[in-house]
């Protein structure tokens, strides 16, 4: 079974935030994100698969999730 392992998302960091990431705003919080597109300061975003995605500012995001 995969789980998440949750570290702080450092924006500041190259390639901080990638396609495919899972972030949130709290460690191991609900929602938790995955990002389906990059643009400028913000995220385009969905819940789950098939979800409907929407763009939300990366400075609202604290957690950055690996699976391990």
């Amino acid at each position: 079974m995969r789980t998440l392992d949750w570290i702080p998302l450092d924006l500041a960091a190259p390639r901080a935030v990638e396609v495919g990431d899972m972030i949130s705003a709290d460690a191991g919080g609900t929602p938790i994100y995955r990002v389906l597109a990059l643009e400028a300061d913000r995220a385009w975003v969905a819940t789950a698969a098939g979800a409907p995605a929407r763009a939300m500012p990366l400075d609202g995001f604290r957690w950055k999730g690996r699976e391990s």
